[in-house]
């Protein structure tokens, strides 16, 4: 019944959301990569809301339900009705019929919208709704995120493809110049293509890259945007590495092609709000500082969060490290490189998750010190010795895919437990224990 329920509902929201968009004919900017499409897509919402209105997908909106609920309004779906009443979706179409049959006037000149791809036919069905007029590609990076799913990396990275082939010889592709799969894709698309990265020969590069610090102090992140010969500063409070300037970068590529200059894009990213569990400061117990990089976790993004921690000052760096998942043929070697790396940066290293063993066995083999490792089969089982193990001065990264819930560590040791709903990952709806609707 249930079945039967949600596939009739995304055959309707499909026609509804085509119909919106034919009546109201907002630009629309697709979003899509193995890495960094939420936080992408905040940060151009953030820079283009100070020209123009703009809607973007709440939380996670990004398959055949999220993406058309987004074009059709601006839905918190998660959070504003966690249990997923069949009531909520009447109200959904009702209201998509009336914009239809009435012109509505606040309907959004923008639309970023995130384009997921968990399986082979994600993509194509998202653009059989909705084709871009800007699609920025994130990153795919030698062993992406959902490869699980799919044959082999390159057919991941083909469905990914689909979203700038999808484009018109008047659209734009934004791409990350210093991911050579994405760089690849420049061969399959009309538009007009721009670059982003940190590599000499992008079009929007950024030099000058810190995570800065006062004393044990973690700070934030700083560089300096170039274009065209222009360069402008950017710093960010409580928020540290380089996935932060993609998403920046790219963003800033949308603002110049929105007719936006870079100093109002440097002011404008000022406004940028962070999502929670993307490596965010947060205040820990015992006079601790955690890097809270809960969301995900995908080997790039992993490395990434290490090389952060490498960067910043502590008395104690302590590496808590979870699964990666679907990563299928790849994981064994892809926790592996993970162990390796973390061994060389981390004063303790906790891992949590069957996979993540791998992790530690690697860090064994390394030379790290037996004594300074600990496995754990699941989060709840962890947080109170890493609780435990922890001391005054030390910076902790937190970092997993989202099947380990790495946030109950956070919430575990964070100096300000109460501040939980506002600051962590996954403190809603069925996370919470509450009855959904499965997407």
């Amino acid at each position: 019944m249930k079945k039967t329920f949600l596939k009739l509902l995304e055959i309707v929201l499909k026609g509804l959301a085509k119909a919106t968009l034919e009546k109201y004919d907002p630009q629309i900017i697709g979003i899509t990569g193995s890495v960094g499409k939420s936080s992408t897509k905040e940060a151009v919402l953030s820079v283009l809301k100070t020209k123009k209105s703009v809607r973007a997908n709440r939380g996670n909106l990004n398959n055949e339900l999220g993406l058309p609920l987004t074009i059709l309004g601006d839905y918190d779906y998660y959070r504003e009705d966690s249990k997923r009443k069949t009531g909520f979706w009447f109200k959904v179409i009702f209201e998509a019929v009336a914009g239809l049959l009435k012109r509505r006037k606040d309907y959004p000149e923008v639309l970023v919208l995130e384009y997921g791809a968990n399986k082979p036919g994600d993509i194509e069905y998202l653009l059989e709704i909705a084709k871009p007029d800007i699609s920025i590609i994130t990153a795919i990076s030698e062993t992406p995120v959902h490869v699980e799913f799919y044959p082999n990396p390159e057919a991941l990275a083909r469905e990914k493809s689909r979203l700038v082939s999808a484009l018109s010889a008047k659209g734009t592709a934004i791409l990350n110049f210093d991911d050579n799969i994405v760089m690849d894709m420049k061969e399959k698309t009309r538009g007009r293509i721009i670059t982003f990265g940190f590599k000499e020969g992008a079009d929007i590069r950024a030099v000058n890259f810190e995570n800065q610090s006062d004393g044990l102090r973690p700070i934030g992140l700083s560089f300096k945007m170039e274009h065209k010969g222009s360069a402008v500063p950017v710093r960010m409070s409580n928020i540290f590495g380089r996935s932060y300037v993609y998403n920046m970068l790219a963003a800033a590529a949308v603002g110049l092609k929105n007719n936006l200059n870079l100093v109002e894009i440097a002011s404008a990213l000022m406004l940028y709000r962070p999502l929670p569990g993307r490596m965010r400061l947060i205040k820990g117990e015992k006079n601790t500082w955690i890097l809270d990089d809960t969301y995900n976790a995908a080997p790039a993004s992993t490395e990434e969060a290490l090389e952060a921690l490498k960067s910043l000052p502590a008395k104690r760096k302590v590496a808590v490290l979870g699964d990666m998942a679907q990563l299928g043929e790849y994981s064994v070697q892809s926790h592996e490189a993970v162990g390796k790396k973390a061994a060389g940066i981390a004063d303790i290293i906790v891992t949590v998750g069957a996979k993540a063993r791998f992790i530690a066995e690697a860090g064994r083999k390394k030379g790290f010190p037996k004594d300074n490792i600990y496995t754990f089969d699941n989060s709840d089982n962890a947080k109170t010795i890493v609780e435990e193990i922890i001391k005054e001065g030390d910076l902790i990264l937190i970092k997993g895919s989202q099947v380990t819930r790495m946030e109950k560590i956070v919430m575990e040791i964070m100096a300000e437990p109460e501040k939980a709903k506002d600051l962590l990952v996954r403190q809603y709806g069925r996370w919470l224990g509450e009855y959904y609707i499965d997407m």
